[in-house]
């Protein structure tokens, strides 16, 4: 039940957290960062920060990279566009 939850706790993470900038690559490098020190956060909960940090990435900027400013928008990334 636990790597459920977690696994759960993640998607919403990386849902909430990604979505800088408006291109693609922008918007899936912001949300794997965003994603990945979430992950870190919860993974670190759980005593496995590293594996927290790296499903966090992949969720993060995988949501990112397939979906559009409309779907979900954290604003003007301040790093790239």
């Amino acid at each position: 039940m636990r790597p459920y939850s977690l696994s759960v706790i993640l998607l919403a993470a990386g849902l909430a957290l990604t979505g800088c900038g408006a291109s693609p690559g922008c918007r899936a490098v912001t949300g794997a960062g965003l994603g990945a020190a979430g992950g870190a956060a919860l993974g670190a909960i759980g005593g496995n920060p590293a594996l927290g940090a790296a499903a966090g990435a992949a969720a993060g900027g995988l949501t990112g990279a397939f979906t559009s400013p409309g779907q979900v928008s954290a604003g003007p990334s301040p790093f790239c566009d």
